[in-house]
């Protein structure tokens, strides 16, 4: 990555000039933008913190430092006044180096624009307007009409816009729903301003979770019109209260009646993390919304827990703030953030980590929702042709390859504590996963992981050479007359190695990187690339170099490596599970004397599991074909002194 020659320690403030107190402070670049934002308890234990060791800071905060060229800070009072000021200058100056979550993608809302005259409910979008109450998000636009239709049978208040609801009052007579009953007609006079506000208000109350005492009220009035033998306006009260019941059965009950909490839950990688929250209302969930966001800095998951807080919460209206947020871990400054959202409520707000029962559920259940949507995102940004052709390029230049790698090859070698060793190969061709050229290995070498990488790039690539050899395709001048290249002639398939990459991952830093080029060495091959990728803080190592290639944290290249590793990381686990999981089943009944291959086989189709074999009695045994009441016995007792 190219730095700016620029040292940070030609605008480090002079010693003894950093107060030390609350307080936040902004790093500038030459041209005086703002690029970072940042608060700290002590000003000057933070920001010392950046000029004390260059080296030991991560890469992220060294790119910031480098591309910075002054520091200035305000002091506050309290660390309250310090997040305050943080979330003004980050909404003022949009850093380029601090965390921003945006919406992955556009929700509606169900609103009620309560600052008109005449109130009307409808779908919105976007920004939200002053003056108008809003109710979810909702995952989808229909959800919100569904509900709407149920609900206006009870509360009939006007959904029709601005020029509709002009030409029903000029021409005197209302629009189709002022006739089927589920508009009040407000246009051409039916009821006055003050009670279709009413009416409005009414509806409102029931979406903020004050249900029961519509439905009450409802169940009163039917009970009254039948004992008084107004048959048909208690059919249609009937009916009002199963319009009402159909829409609460669509919100989900999840917590208890009264509970108003916000539940917010967090999946992240090193580079990207997704945010989901439910809404959870009178104990309904009313809505989900979702962020993701582009980790540009090193963020434990509390302190981006407590930077959603404060863009979330920011600019929220008293109304919408909830009793309680629900968050998959504290921020560093919890006390500070729960007085923050106090204020913006104008009443206590709790701010915690669920442990047990079921808002731990709920946690849970929004994690999983987190999860699949980064995934998703994931694969959105990859699906892009225009995305990874710029990935594969800044790969290329990166590593200062000829030509982009359209082939890309990555490894990654798994095991429990040097137990069943094994090794994954997957493929991404321009860009894309190609699962059908994905191959496992079970490693023979025990002596670690540098030395399971060098044995299976040599395995790999030795197979490469032989299929070259079987089809006379040694030297690309010099090919057999009709050779069928990489395609089996017999299946019209490509073989099994027959494609080289043109370039190597594997899952580690220098010494994977070096192992995986010796190998190629040895072979004899000189075409192929070769990187090591590792983990800890996404360094792309090259063989035989001392210091890594630091790839910027937003680039689309470093984005395309990460997703490979991960997926060959993925696919080495799911093998060594497998397999691992095979060698527990045969090493427990391999104890029990007598017991060939064919029934034990017959015994695990039983049961299933040596666990659920271990619970059985003898008789339950002897039900399984080919076993008798002897070798059954022996079984049920080897089994049990195993698992004492």
């Amino acid at each position: 990555m190219a730095r700016s020659a620029r040292s940070p320690l030609s605008f480090r403030p002079r010693p003894g000039s950093i107060p030390d107190s609350p307080g936040v402070y902004r790093f500038r670049d030459a041209h005086g933008r703002v690029i970072y934002v940042g608060k700290a308890k002590s000003l000057r234990q933070r920001l010392n913190s950046y000029f004390a060791d260059f080296s030991a800071l991560h890469p992220r905060t060294q790119s910031m430092l480098t591309t910075a060229a002054d520091v200035d800070w305000t002091v506050v009072g309290t660390e309250v006044e310090a997040l305050q000021l943080e979330y003004s200058w980050i909404k003022e100056f949009d850093p380029r180096f601090n965390v921003k979550y945006r919406d992955d993608k556009s929700y509606p809302y169900l609103a009620v624009t309560m600052g008109e005259d005449f109130p009307r409910v409808q779908v919105m979008r976007g920004a939200k307007r002053k003056g108008t109450r809003y109710f979810g998000p909702y995952s989808h636009a229909w959800a919100i009409r569904e509900t709407v239709d149920l609900l206006l049978r009870v509360f009939p208040v006007r959904t029709c816009s601005a020029g509709v609801f002009r030409r029903a009052g000029q021409i005197g007579r209302p629009c189709l729903l002022g006739y089927i009953d589920k508009c009040s007609a407000p246009c051409v006079g039916r009821v006055t301003p003050e009670e279709h506000r009413e009416l409005a208000e009414d509806f409102c109350d029931f979406m903020a979770g004050n249900t029961s005492r519509f439905i009450k009220r409802l169940e009163r009035d039917m009970r009254e019109a039948a004992a008084e033998q107004e048959y048909e306006r208690a059919a249609r009260l009937r009916d009002d209260i199963q319009a009402l019941q159909r829409a609460l059965e669509k919100q989900a009950v999840v917590l208890g009646e009264g509970t108003d909490a916000d539940v917010i839950a967090l999946a992240e990688d090193p580079l990207e993390a997704a945010v989901q929250v439910f809404y959870v209302r009178g104990g309904r969930i009313r809505g989900q919304r979702g962020w993701v966001v582009d980790k540009v800095e090193e963020s434990s998951p509390g302190e981006l827990v407590e930077q959603f807080l404060l863009q979330m919460y920011g600019d929220a209206t008293a109304e919408s703030m909830p009793r309680e947020v629900l968050v998959p871990s504290a921020p560093p400054d919890v006390e500070a953030i729960v007085e923050l959202l106090s204020e913006q409520r104008r009443a206590r707000v709790e701010v915690r980590v669920p442990q047990r029962g079921d808002k731990k559920a709920l946690m849970e259940t929004v994690e999983r929702n987190a999860k699949e949507s980064l995934a998703q995102h994931k694969i959105r940004r990859a699906a892009d042709l225009t995305t990874r052709s710029k990935a594969l390029q800044e790969i290329a230049d990166a590593l200062d390859l000829d030509q982009a790698p359209l082939r890309v090859e990555c490894y990654d070698v798994s095991h429990l504590q040097g137990e069943n060793v094994v090794a994954s190969m997957v493929v991404f061709e321009d860009g894309l996963a190609r699962k059908s050229e994905y191959r496992r290995f079970a490693v023979k070498t025990k002596e670690g992981d540098v030395a399971s990488i060098y044995e299976v790039i040599q395995r790999r690539f030795r197979r490469y050479l032989e299929e070259r050899s079987a089809t006379g395709e040694l030297a690309a001048d010099d090919q057999a007359e009709g050779s069928s290249g990489p395609i089996d002639p017999e299946t019209g398939k490509p073989r099994k190695f027959a494609y080289p990459p043109n370039l190597v991952v594997v899952d580690g830093a220098g010494p994977q990187a070096a192992a995986a080029q010796r190998a190629l060495d040895e072979l004899g091959i000189d075409d192929v690339a070769v990187c090591g990728l590792a983990k800890r803080l996404e360094e792309v190592w090259l063989p035989g170099d001392d210091q890594p290639v630091i790839m910027p944290r937003s680039s689309e290249g470093l984005y395309l490596l990460q997703r490979v590793r991960d997926e060959a990381h993925r696919f080495a686990i799911t093998y060594h599970r497998a397999k691992r999981s095979k060698t527990v089943k045969e090493s427990a009944l391999d104890t029990v004397p007598g017991l060939g291959p064919a029934r034990r086989q017959a015994l695990l189709r039983h049961f299933g599991s040596v666990k659920k074999l271990r619970e059985a009695t003898a008789a339950e045994i002897c039900q399984v074909p080919g076993i008798g009441p002897a070798i059954a016995e022996v079984i049920a007792s080897t089994l049990k002194e195993e698992g004492q």
